[in-house]
């Protein structure tokens, strides 16, 4: 599959704790040529999101010292600038995908994922 030209220069910010999945997704979002981002928890992620301004925030919902919910709620209170984000759970709540949702998420994932899902949300947010 031909990669887009256009990926080179979209930035992808992932949050989240598990070592083992932000490198498994780092991995899957370089081979399509993007630049990739990454905070261990919710603190670093914001800090992240004002430093750099992503394109594309894939953020997990369960965190140490701030969940994605706290992430979310924040920059809603900072209301800057709409952020595209998708995130990614393993809850199997509804109540928690409709807060998420109503947080303005772009997507809801859980975990496990295909990670074509994943890509397919990805591409689709960042040609919008």
């Amino acid at each position: 599959m031909a990669k887009k030209a256009s990926n080179s220069d979209k930035r992808i910010l992932l949050v989240d704790d598990d070592a083992e999945i932000i490198e498994s997704l780092r991995l899957a979002l370089e081979a399509q040529d993007y630049q990739v981002l990454v905070a261990r928890d919710g603190n670093q992620g914001l800090a992240l999101i004002e430093r750099e301004t992503p394109d594309l925030i894939i953020l997990d919902m369960m965190m140490p010292k701030r969940s994605g919910f706290l992430v979310l709620e924040r920059l809603k209170r900072l209301g800057e600038k709409k952020h595209r984000i998708i995130m990614i759970t393993a809850n199997e709540g509804n109540r928690h995908k409709a807060y998420a949702e109503m947080l303005g998420v772009d997507d809801y994932v859980r975990k496990p994922f295909p990670m074509d899902r994943l890509i397919q949300s990805v591409d689709r947010l960042l040609s919008e």
